[in-house]
């Protein structure tokens, strides 16, 4: 039964996920400690097994999605890997520091890391051609990039800096966490550097693939990973993937930033009352 109800968290978790570029690891991860607080089937769940495991099937939710986006032509490659310059090594550093965590402090940091991500939306977004930081419009850091979206051009800019180092505390945030880093990532690009959703969503799972390679791995070496589980979530995860990403071109912009801003809102409550 709990093998079931594995597949299920993967597929749930990673479809919600693919939808709003998330990873899926925002729902996967509070599902788990949910279950191992009020089922003994789920006493083996811990901070650094969760994270871990929540990493690895977050690999293939954002293969399964990165794969569909790219046939539709919606992921910027050039930033995602520009950003992933930061956001692999902060990887590495948030699974150093994960093992140092408790179970209660982590539902705390998590709840409340999910509400600051919330309360980002409701920053007024920058206008399209505004320069992140100022005195750097024509700079060679400057990044501009152009993407036809249903058929029409849509433009918007940022600093390569400001995004390299914002990637670093992303990528610092999934490692710890096990979040994938799409639910900090895609605010950023959405709210700082004026990315359509339509765009930072599937960028945020191109990065999500690489990065949960490198933090599973970590982790893997560190011997967190409790495998049985973990397999029985891989083929939801899969499905979930590809759905997410299908349904995701479907909806309207504001839509996904409205399932963002719900998801977290019930999530964040819950764990920080689950701490105390």
């Amino acid at each position: 039964m709990v093998f079931i109800i594995m597949f299920i968290i993967g597929l749930l978790s990673s479809f919600v996920g693919s939808i709003a570029g998330l990873g899926g690891g925002v729902i996967f991860v509070p599902v788990l400690l949910f279950f191992a607080e009020f089922s003994d089937s789920f006493s083996w769940v811990t901070p650094q097994n969760v994270v871990a495991m929540s990493l690895i099937v977050m690999i293939f939710t954002g293969l399964s999605s990165t794969l569909t986006y790219l046939k539709r032509k919606r992921v910027d490659v050039f930033s995602g890997s520009l950003f992933l310059i930061g956001s692999i090594p902060g990887a590495l550093t948030g699974v150093y520091i994960n093992q140092f965590v408790h179970l209660d402090t982590f539902q705390l940091y998590f709840g409340l890391l999910m509400l600051f991500v919330v309360s980002m939306f409701f920053v007024k977004k920058k206008a399209v051609n505004e320069p992140t930081i100022p005195n750097m419009k024509t700079g060679r850091f400057q990044i501009t990039r152009t993407f036809d979206l249903y058929g029409k051009n849509t433009t918007y800019s940022y600093s390569a800096i400001l995004g390299i180092f914002i990637a670093y505390f992303v990528g610092m945030m999934s490692g710890l966490f096990g979040v994938g880093g799409g639910s900090l990532m895609v605010p950023a690009m959405i709210l700082l550097f004026g990315f359509p959703a339509h765009i930072a969503v599937p960028t945020s799972m191109f990065m999500i693939f690489f990065s949960s390679v490198v933090s599973s791995s970590a982790h893997i070496a560190a011997g967190h990973v409790l495998w049985a589980f973990t397999l029985a979530s891989i083929p939801g995860a899969w499905l979930g993937g590809y759905l997410g990403a299908v349904v995701n071109q479907r909806l309207n912009s504001q839509v996904i930033e409205w399932i963002l801003r719900i998801v977290m809102i019930i999530i964040g409550i819950r764990l920080i009352i689950q701490s105390f």
